[in-house]
C-alpha cells in the first residue's frame, strides 16, 4: 500500500469549487497587491487568534524576520530560542547580526524547557544583552508559556511566538485560579505564523501573518512590510517587501472556515496510532515512544479545545535511520524533523553554540521520525503502517 507523507490532492478535491471562485474572484477584481482580500483574512486571522490585530505577509520567514526588525534587532544583539527547530528560527535572527542563545528542550513536548531559559537568563550580564525571548510551539502543541512569559515579563523582554507549525493549537493560561484557554501566537508580543502548503493552514504558495494585541507594534510591522513606506516615496523606516499575496489570501480564507474539522481530524487520527502502537506491543517493547499531548487532561472538561493540532505525528523510535529507509522502501512517506539541531548547522560554526552541549535536542534529533497524520489519511491506512512498522522490530 502506498501512503504518502502528505496528500494535498485529497484535501483540494472536496473544496476545489469553493477554491477556484476564490481564486476567479481575486482575477476579476484585478487588484492583486494589498486590498480587499488581504483585509479580510487578517480580520478573520485576528478573530480566530484572538488578537486586536493581523498583518499579512510574504511567508512564515518574514513574519520572524519582520518582528524582530520592529522590535530592533540588530547587530551582536541576542534572541534567546530552541536549537530544535526549522531553519527559519535561527536563520531570521542571523540575517539581522543578531547571535541565537540556545535554551534545550523539554525531552516530552519537544518545545523549550522553561527551567532552562530561566538557568540561562540568571545570568545578569546575559539577560541585558537578551531583545527577544521567541519559542517554537513544535509540531502543532504550545510550548508552557506561562512560565516563559513570567520570566520574559520580569526582565522586560517582549516574546516572539514562532506559532508556524501551531495555528489554532491552545494553552491553558491559568488567569485567577480559572483556566483560559489562549491560542498560539497570541500570548506574545507578536505571533508568528507560516502558511507553506503543508502546514494545517496552507495556502497553494508562499504566504505568513503577524498577529498581535499592540496597536503601536501592528502599526510598526505594517509600516515595515512596505518598505517603511508612509506615504507614496516617503520611507521613515528601513522595511522590506514583505506583503502577503492577495490570490494566497483569498485561499486561506476559504481554508480557514474548514480548519477545526481538519484539526479534529488529526487528533483522531493521532488517537488512532496511539492504540495500534500500543496493541502491536511496540510501546511496552520500548520501540515506539508515541507523542504526549500534555494539555489533554486540562482540556477534558471543555468541548472542541485544540489541545493539540498535530501539524506532525512524530514518534521516538529505535534504530530511527533504519526504520526511515525500510519504510519509504514501503511507499510510506516519513521525514524526520529535524536531523541537526541548529547550534550544529555549519553556518554556524564559528560561534560560540556551536560547541554547546544540548543532549535533549541532540537525542531528539537521533530517534524521532513523523508519520502520515493528514486528515484524509484512512484507518486502514495507519493499521498497515503500524503493522509495518511491528514488522520491522519482529523481523
Amino acid at each position: 500500500m502506498k501512503i504518502p507523507l502528505l496528500d494535498l490532492k485529497a484535501q483540494l478535491d472536496p473544496i476545489r469549487d469553493e477554491i477556484m471562485a476564490a481564486i476567479t474572484a481575486t482575477v476579476d477584481s484585478t487588484c492583486y497587491i494589498m486590498g480587499p482580500q488581504i483585509e479580510l483574512f487578517e480580520k478573520n486571522m485576528a478573530d480566530y487568534c484572538g488578537t486586536g490585530a493581523a498583518i499579512g505577509v510574504s511567508s512564515g520567514t518574514d513574519a520572524l524576520l519582520a518582528s524582530l526588525m520592529a522590535l530592533g534587532v540588530g547587530r551582536d544583539d541576542l534572541v534567546l530560542t530552541t536549537p530544535y527547530s526549522f531553519f527559519a528560527t535561527m536563520g531570521s535572527i542571523l540575517r539581522l547580526g543578531a547571535r541565537p542563545v540556545f535554551a534545550d528542550i523539554d525531552p516530552v513536548t519537544f518545545n523549550i524547557d522553561p527551567a532552562k531559559v530561566a538557568a540561562l537568563l540568571a545570568d545578569s550580564s546575559l539577560a541585558a544583552r537578551v531583545k527577544a525571548i521567541m519559542p517554537v510551539h513544535l509540531f502543532g502543541q504550545c510550548a508552557d508559556m506561562a512560565p516563559l512569559l513570567k520570566i520574559a515579563g520580569e526582565l522586560h523582554i517582549p516574546v516572539v511566538e514562532d506559532a508556524a507549525q501551531a495555528i489554532g493549537a491552545a494553552y491553558p493560561m491559568t488567569v485567577d485560579g480559572a483556566v483560559q484557554w489562549q491560542k498560539a501566537g497570541s500570548m506574545g508580543l507578536y505571533g508568528c505564523f507560516s502558511f507553506f502548503p503543508s502546514k494545517n493552514l496552507g495556502g497553494m504558495g508562499d504566504g505568513g501573518m503577524v498577529v498581535t494585541n499592540s496597536d503601536k507594534m501592528a502599526k510598526d510591522l505594517r509600516l515595515i512590510r512596505v518598505h517603511g513606506d508612509i506615504s507614496k516615496y516617503q520611507h521613515t523606516v528601513v522595511g522590506g517587501n514583505f506583503r502577503l499575496d492577495a490570490m494566497q489570501a483569498a485561499i486561506l480564507n476559504v481554508k480557514l472556515l474548514h480548519l477545526p474539522k481538519w484539526h479534529a481530524a488529526r487528533r483522531q487520527n493521532a488517537t488512532l496510532y496511539n492504540a495500534l502502537f500500543k496493541d502491536a506491543g511496540l510501546v511496552e517493547a520500548g520501540y515506539v515512544a508515541t507523542p504526549q499531548a500534555v494539555y489533554q487532561d486540562a482540556a477534558a472538561a471543555g468541548e472542541g479545545v485544540d489541545y493539540h493540532i498535530y501539524n506532525q505525528y512524530v514518534i521516538r523510535v529505535k534504530d530511527r535511520d533504519a526504520l526511515r529507509d525500510y519504510l519509504l522502501e514501503q511507499s510510506i512517506g516519513v521525514a524526520v524533523y529535524y536531523p541537526i539541531p541548529l547550534h550544529k548547522q555549519k553556518c554556524v560554526a564559528d560561534l560560540a553554540s556551536s560547541r554547546l552541549s544540548l543532549p535533549v535536542s541532540e537525542k531528539a534529533a537521533a530517534e524521532t521520525l513523523a508519520l502520515p497524520i493528514y486528515p484524509e489519511l484512512t484507518s486502514e491506512m495507519q493499521e498497515y503502517l503500524v503493522e509495518r512498522i511491528r514488522a520491522f522490530y519482529k523481523k
